[in-house]
């Protein structure tokens, strides 16, 4: 069953892991240069970290599994586990952060169930999810974007900030979804003008939005590449789209944001297009992944709005890795030559 994951459901073509892979970190590297630019080098140092980190406990439990280290690493799965990792890491937290996140990605969410394959949750979404559970505080403290008047840290600022724990003074800010999400008293018209970050953007924050938009072009090489189908990710973006037109308000103190807002704001993109598109944890036949990715983008909007955290792409994702097998279960296609799909646990004649 594992073997007949691993073959790709969104894979159209005989590409190998490893050219697979490697074609998903390049169509991360518009986001990282945008992100990099807006909130300075602490994500691009969270990326080299936590995928150095991966790789090396990568490396370390093939060696100790006694299976050829280079064989594992030259897939480039641990690569991409610590880019989405450090990617969806607030800029300048503490080095010890990402580590233990590369850690628990590799370890616990990975190797534990048998390697790449065999993990049903997507790895770096794990360990995002402990690790916001576990250190909220460092998880919330994410960098001000530099068109909001102030500077992005330099290198010897951040590189103290990050090994030494040296604080660097007016750095933060909170996000447009938790401003939105804390608003109680401001028509959405007034907070947009009050809002620092959201003010210096158009729709959806000062930075967040231009990483978003990022994001996309680099989903949009991948089905380009054909690395993946539409399915799960236009569901995703759907469904989320649905929802947040079906109780947007027109801008009242109660409103959760518009349509746009949500699109470009938070991870949406990059949970749309690298995340909800993992081959492994996720749902096999077309009709499952348009379900998977509906539900996805129904349940983003419902922490988002309802829920206690301002972005909810993580916990929607490991939500349905967990229902992925009864998605399947229920959406078979048709072998050819049957009239109808066959469920997997149906007993074989003798």
């Amino acid at each position: 069953m594992a073997l007949k994951r691993i073959t790709s459901p969104h894979t159209h073509r005989a590409l190998g892991t490893g050219a697979v892979m490697r074609n998903v970190v390049f169509a991360t590297l518009p986001g990282l240069v945008v992100l990099t630019y807006f909130f300075g080098l602490g994500t691009l140092h969270n990326v080299l970290l936590a995928s150095i980190a991966a790789m090396g406990f990568e490396a370390a439990v093939m060696k100790l599994r006694g299976r050829p280290v280079w064989f594992y690493l030259r897939d480039c799965s641990a690569l991409v586990t610590g880019v989405l990792l450090g990617l969806a890491l607030p800029p300048y937290c503490p080095w010890w952060l990402v580590v233990l996140g590369s850690a628990v990605a590799i370890i616990l969410a990975k190797q534990l169930y048998g390697g790449m394959g065999f993990n049903p949750f997507n790895p770096a979404m794990v360990a995002y999810v402990v690790l916001l559970i576990s250190f909220p505080l460092q998880m919330s403290q994410w960098a001000a974007p530099q068109d909001i008047g102030g500077q992005t840290p330099g290198i010897v600022e951040a590189l103290k900030q990050i090994w030494l724990g040296s604080p660097i003074d007016g750095y933060t800010a909170a996000t447009p979804l938790d401003t939105v999400k804390q608003n109680s008293s401001l028509m959405l018209d007034a907070l947009y003008l009050q809002d620092p970050v959201l003010s210096a953007g158009q729709f959806a924050g000062a930075g967040w939005e231009w990483a978003n938009v990022a994001f996309l072009l680099g989903g949009l090489y991948l089905l380009y590449r054909r690395i993946f189908t539409w399915h799960a990710p236009v569901a995703m973006l759907a469904s989320l789209s649905l929802m947040a037109a079906l109780f947007y308000d027109g801008g009242s103190s109660q409103s959760g944001g518009s349509v746009l807002f949500h699109l470009f704001s938070g991870a949406t993109m990059l949970g749309a297009f690298f995340i909800v598109t993992d081959p492994v944890s996720s749902a096999v036949s077309t009709r499952g992944r348009l379900i998977y990715g509906a539900a996805i983008g129904v349940l983003i909007y419902v922490i988002r709005i309802w829920g206690n955290y301002p972005d909810g792409v993580a916990f929607a994702v490991l939500l349905l890795n967990f229902a992925a097998p009864f998605i399947d279960y229920y959406t078979l296609p048709r072998t050819y030559g049957h009239k109808k799909s066959e469920r997997a646990t149906r007993k074989v004649d003798q």
